[in-house]
């Protein structure tokens, strides 16, 4: 892809429109009243009702499926069935699961690719993903393997840990702090972790077994970690809301940013803290997914535009029924057995992010 240099009103790769539709996003021209936010809360209302559908499905498909009566009244009436056992112990906690893990790499997404400039950003640039891999495999080459709810606090330790990391070293210099920097220290970190996690499992049996089973992505029998990290779910969420209006306003360049009251250093650390927060979350709870935080920022902004007062819940609202989507069908294609979710979301998110990349030129940021 061929770049230019960014300008000082309007990065380049935003588009002939990017620049109004932030202004309207901000208010400072006409149209940011009822009727155009009539199109956006429609769609929103359509994805909402899509989560709802496909959360039917996921309670209800299986190695033994069942109707929907079956399934309400396994949770609000159980009576100690197979069946009520099965939704209640398995699928319900496994779909709730998809549900926060798919909405927090939506947002993360769309916060990562808003704050870099990079349409082709995903969550696990900034070294998240590979700091909490470094962090499961280097105790269990030490101490040996350890339990699931021991792992889910190493993961969300090793994370935090490698974006504090690079935001730190990302801020030194005079240009720290910049998307680009952050991008490159991001890189960095990334494949300096993986050679250290390279070199410890090919030492120590057992945290190759660790490593196998954590990097398959998966909601399945995972619902533990969730159960004391939704709290942060919330929180990463509600930042992530608070700095949409900012966002906004950073669309247009730094410069303009700042003439509008913008302050771009505390607006990007409110960003990223929320970033880290909601794949932190994601990255412990379901282990590494690919694909999704790529692919849902191009669907949503396709769908809805450029104001991510509006981009960020409907990018909640898409990766979660596409997360929980990609968990129904590897169950479907896979009977008795099953697909883990990671693996079906890159199958189905590879293609579909080489057709819209193709069609749409990448839809810009």
């Amino acid at each position: 892809m061929t770049t230019t240099p960014q300008s000082q009103t309007a990065p380049p790769d935003a588009g002939p429109d990017a620049a109004p539709a932030a202004l309207r996003a901000l208010g400072t021209l006409p149209g940011a009243g009822a009727g155009s936010r009539r199109r956006p809360l429609l769609v929103l209302v359509g994805l909402a009702c899509a989560v709802v559908v496909v959360s039917v499905l996921s309670l209800c498909i299986g190695s033994a499926s069942n109707t929907v009566a079956e399934a309400l009244h396994a949770i609000l009436s159980p009576t100690g069935t197979v069946m009520d056992m099965t939704i209640r112990e398995l699928r319900f906690p496994r779909t709730v699961t998809a549900l926060a893990v798919g909405a927090a790499l939506g947002m993360a997404g769309t916060l990562v690719q808003g704050h870099t400039r990079n349409p082709i950003a995903e969550p696990g640039l900034l070294g998240i993903n590979q700091g909490a891999a470094l962090a499961i495999v280097s105790t269990t080459a030490l101490l040996g393997p350890q339990p699931y709810a021991v792992q889910a606090v190493l993961a969300f330790a090793g994370a935090l840990l490698a974006a504090v990391v690079v935001f730190g070293i990302g801020h030194v210099g005079r240009r720290g702090g910049s998307p680009t920097t952050l991008v490159l220290v991001g890189a960095a970190v990334t494949a300096l972790c993986t050679g250290i996690v390279s070199g410890i499992v090919l030492l120590s049996e057992a945290a190759l077994e660790t490593l196998r089973f954590w990097q398959v992505g998966s909601v399945a029998g995972r619902s533990g970690a969730l159960e004391v990290l939704w709290p942060l779910v919330i929180v990463g969420a509600v930042i992530a809301w608070l700095n949409a209006t900012q966002l906004n306003a950073l669309a247009l360049g730094e410069s303009v940013a700042t003439s509008l009251g913008v302050t771009t250093a505390r607006a990007r650390g409110v960003g990223l803290a929320a970033l880290v927060l909601l794949t932190g979350v994601a990255v412990t709870v379901a282990g590494p997914i690919a694909f999704l935080g790529l692919l849902v920022p191009h669907i949503v902004r396709w769908a809805i535009g450029a104001d991510y007062r509006w981009l960020l819940p409907a990018a909640a609202l898409t990766g979660a029924a596409l997360l929980l989507l990609a968990d129904v069908v590897g169950r479907v294609i896979a009977r008795p057995g099953e697909l883990p979710v990671g693996v079906v979301v890159a199958m189905i998110g590879a293609p579909v992010f080489v057709y819209i990349a193709r069609r749409r030129k990448v839809v810009a940021v």
